[in-house]
């Protein structure tokens, strides 16, 4: 009986207070990100305080930190809100001119420069009520945890190998070439196998611990290796990099094409047999039923499509 009683005092507004305080550990920046008053944010803390019979979240400094109770209620409302969230719009079917759902895309920015824009004026233009939030694919992200905790829907990037635990969908297929700068030597004299491997070469901080990106694993696969003297965690930098130095960047063709009249670059092939570099979108089996998310995977592939018959 008095956990039915407990039970009756909790309603979906304050889970949603609760996830908000501990993941965004001060009461201030949680009423921003929910839309409310300080003091209505710190009335709902007082009481889930006292419903959980614990402080929740303790000062630490400048800062606050949950306590080890408020730890362990971190995922269990995220799972609850994510559970309501899919239980009511999905009833209701997806109506993407009324849907005020939040779309999480993860995405590495070795990509075509245009995809996100697009794909964020894509969404925005068919369901103006929706929110939106690009993800990075970062060393420290783990996008399998990631999707199947729903803080991302969708993973766009390339791999050698799919992870064969998600969901994929193939979006295209593209040619490996290298980028230079249009004063490089290897634009007059080319360049053999062994030169390019002895070249200087720029590449991406992998996008997860372990991770060797899809040009060294194949490297690695035919016994070779190249020479990689710099490293940038931000693809969309590499391209100017390559314009005032004499570093290579290896990469998908649609890529390196996009910088041609924007920076002194040029495109030449590579050497290397690289197979073609394929990229996907992934998802987990949590969302692949769901009609928004069936909803958002389809404009991911439209996008891809249209920019790469452009």
């Amino acid at each position: 009986m008095r956990d039915q009683a407990l039970f009756d005092k909790i309603d979906l507004h304050l889970i949603r207070v609760l996830h908000t305080v501990l993941t965004e550990r001060s009461v201030s920046r949680a009423a921003l990100k929910l839309g409310m008053y300080q003091p209505a944010v710190s009335a709902a803390l007082k009481r889930l305080r006292e419903l959980a019979g614990d402080p929740l979240v303790v000062r630490s400094g400048a800062g606050m930190v949950p306590t080890d109770a408020g730890l362990r209620m971190i995922e269990p409302s995220a799972s609850i809100l994510r559970a309501a969230e899919v239980l009511f719009s999905d009833a209701r079917g997806f109506d993407p001119q009324t849907s005020a759902t939040t779309f999480r895309v993860a995405a590495a920015d070795y990509l075509d420069p245009q995809f996100l824009p697009q794909l964020v004026a894509e969404v925005k233009a068919q369901a103006p009520s929706s929110q939106i939030e690009i993800h990075p694919l970062t060393a420290a992200s783990d996008y399998h945890a990631q999707l199947a905790h729903g803080d991302v829907d969708v993973v766009v990037g390339n791999w050698l190998q799919p992870p064969e635990e998600l969901h994929l969908g193939k979006l295209f297929a593209d040619e490996i070439v290298c980028l230079v700068a249009r004063d490089h030597p290897a634009t007059k004299r080319g360049w053999t196998q062994e030169s390019w491997l002895e070249a200087e070469h720029v590449a991406p901080t992998p996008t997860h611990p372990g991770a060797r990106g899809v040009i060294d694993e194949f490297l690695e696969s035919q016994g070779l290796a190249r020479n990689i003297t710099a490293r940038c965690p931000h693809f969309g930098l590499l391209p100017r990099i390559v314009a005032s130095s004499l570093l290579v960047l290896t990469t998908g063709r649609q890529f390196c094409e996009r910088y041609l009249d924007l920076l002194p670059v040029q495109v030449l092939e590579c050497p290397v047999r690289f197979p073609e570099l394929v990229y996907y979108q992934l998802w987990h089996e949590r969302t692949h039923q769901s009609a928004a998310g069936r909803w958002l995977r389809e404009r991911v592939k439209g996008v891809a499509a249209s920019l790469r018959q452009g």
